[in-house]
């Protein structure tokens, strides 16, 4: 995917403010996380609470609350214990439920965002990048977002309340020996920022290197017939493999980096354990700690540094989510550079005039293709392009539907600048069957009704007879009901296009656009085809581009053109009368003369 030049936020903020309007979901999930560690941390202080019980009896610390006997304070204890467990239980079950739910509205949000802004998007952007890559931020990176949420922001939000509050619990009980044991924590923390720092750039490495393979994959599964036909698998395979390998060893760098990283964490955690075992046994031998809190500070401190172990698997989780997150949010920060004007118009009400006028352009670092280029199509009437390859034939197509911007000059529809137009509605005003016929995954009935999505049988069935599709369409088992397959690879490519052809006669818009739409088709069915021209074309503006010139003969208007510039333009046969590159064409085609 190409890469752009923008302003860069903080990983995580961008990936909070993508999530707007789920505000409530987390504070709830917050929230519960939050109360569950609460809970989880309450057992060392029942442990504390019960040994000072059995050791001072009626001195305890309970009895100073109103619970006087041994039997009554161990009761108490009982009941407490039971209803703290039970809200550590409720709190993790909603903490999960809410996180996870959570995580998959994010996805979904994400998703729909992404690619509704990718449909946005020039062509240009389609052509420079790689459908693979697309497919794996739009998929796999997505999804990388689930393994954080599910778990990574849970945790984090433990571990911060965990710090907190036994943090203070011991500083309050023990303050000489709760500072020993926080003497590593800046080293846990350093070692967290340090690694996190290393790590980033790896994982965005990784990432890349997922987007190589999809883009591999995407493009050889699409190309599979043509790996076979040239027999080429063990080439493909290798260039499979040497990507993959690559992945592998990308992951390898940043698995290096996290793995040491907890090692690291343990001994800090060793030192502040001894630290407590043996300065606080210390102390309550002597006298001056009593047992219960000595028993509180020997169980906490491993609640408060042992989890501090998980950090390394929960910063490689986010280092994770946040490179993959700054892919989706790259894709949906990338720039659209064509517009939908504020003009509404009314596809009943267009009439079909178009004008170009002084019009320039070139594709993004190529040579000028168009320059002040004129050429005026009167509305009902039908247009022959006819040209060498590269003449700018399609491009014209590409500029009345605006897939790409000109650079200079205006194109009028109905003496409405097409810029002005609602872009939806610009593009409703248009038919087209292109040279690369596009078959959906479905059915023939499915694909023919893309033109109009409300159509009934009866409409759809009329508009493959027009396109002499329906003989073809009711030799199969399952006539309209049978399934093409992706991309229509179970017809012919004469029959995909009749259907792309059925598919723009069903949309019925003013201006009917055929760019080489009989190119796939043998000579009886493009007679046929024709014939069916003669009639849908009789009340609208129809341009037809066209490399076998039969197809165009009967047109009223014929250009033809060479290097972005009309060098001819008239009838057939006025045409023909002059001799020039048309004549020669034709001759050639018509077998008068050898190429």
């Amino acid at each position: 995917m190409r890469s752009r030049t923008r302003s860069r936020k903080n990983s995580l903020a961008r990936l909070i403010a993508s999530l707007e309007g789920q505000q409530k979901q987390i504070l709830l999930a917050t929230s519960s996380s939050l109360l569950n560690k609460l809970f989880d941390l309450a057992p060392p202080v029942l442990i504390g609470l019960a040994v000072d019980v059995v050791v001072r009896e009626q001195s305890s610390w309970l009895s100073g609350i109103g619970f006087v006997s041994v039997p009554t304070q161990l009761t108490f204890l009982a009941v407490l214990s039971f209803f703290i467990w039970t809200a550590e239980s409720l709190f993790e079950y909603l903490y999960g439920l809410l996180w996870r739910n959570l995580a998959q509205v994010a996805q979904h949000n994400l998703r729909l965002k992404a690619y509704g802004h990718l449909q946005k998007l020039e062509m240009s952007f389609f052509e420079s990048g790689s459908t693979g890559r697309i497919m794996a931020v739009l998929n796999d990176d997505i999804n990388q977002l689930e393994r954080f949420l599910d778990h990574g922001a849970n945790q984090i939000l433990q571990l911060a309340t965990t710090v907190l509050l036994v943090g203070g619990a011991m500083a309050f009980a023990a303050p000489g020996i709760a500072f020993v044991s926080f003497i590593p924590i800046p080293i846990i923390l350093w070692g967290s920022i340090y690694f996190q720092k290393l790590l980033s750039p790896r994982y965005k490495d990784v990432r890349e290197k997922a987007g190589d393979i999809s883009a591999r994959l995407s493009n050889n599964l699409g190309g599979i017939f043509t790996i076979k036909s040239f027999v080429t698998e063990d080439w493909e395979l290798e260039r499979m493999r040497r990507d993959s390998n690559a992945y592998k060893q990308s992951n390898r760098k940043a698995i290096r980096f996290s793995a040491a990283f907890i090692p690291l964490i343990r001994f800090a955690i060793l030192f502040a354990f001894l630290s407590i075992l043996v300065l606080g046994g210390l102390q309550a031998w002597k006298g001056q700690l009593s047992v219960g809190i000595y028993s509180f500070l020997v169980f906490i401190t491993q609640r408060l540094l042992w989890p501090l172990t998980t950090l390394g698997h929960t910063l490689d989780d986010y280092q994770r989510s946040m490179a993959s997150t700054n892919r989706v949010l790259d894709l949906i920060d990338t720039p659209c550079t064509i517009f939908s004007g504020e003009k509404r118009i009314s596809v009943t009400d267009i009439k079909g005039d178009i004008s170009f006028e002084n019009v320039s352009f070139n594709y993004n670092d190529r040579v000028i293709l168009l320059k002040d280029f004129n050429l005026a199509i009167p509305a009902g009437s039908t247009v022959g392009v006819v040209g060498s390859t590269g003449s700018g034939k399609s491009t014209l197509v590409k500029l009345l539907l605006r897939f790409y911007s000109i650079r200079s000059g205006r194109i009028l529809l109905d003496e409405y600048p097409i810029d002005t137009l609602n872009l939806s509605d610009l593009r409703n005003c248009f038919s087209l069957v292109s040279q690369d016929v596009y078959i959906f995954q479905g059915t023939i009935a499915e694909n023919i009704s893309y033109g109009d999505l409300k159509a009934k049988h009866d409409q759809i069935v009329r508009a493959a007879e027009l396109a002499e599709a329906k003989n073809f369409i009711d030799s199969l088992p399952l006539g309209f009901q049978t399934i093409v397959g992706e991309r229509g690879q179970r017809l012919s490519g004469g029959q995909r296009q009749r259907i792309a052809l059925a598919r723009a006669i069903l949309k019925d818009a003013p201006i009917l656009i055929l760019d080489e739409a009989t190119a796939a088709v043998d000579n009886e069915t493009e007679a046929a085809i024709q014939r069916s021209l003669d009639k849908i074309t009789s009340s609208r503006t129809t341009i037809v581009i066209a490399h076998r010139l039969s197809t165009i003969r009967n047109a009223d208007t014929i250009i033809v053109m060479e290097k972005g510039e009309i060098v001819e333009e008239g009838t057939h046969d006025s045409l023909l009368e002059k001799r020039g590159p048309y004549s020669d064409l034709w001759t050639v085609q018509a077998g008068l003369r050898k190429s």
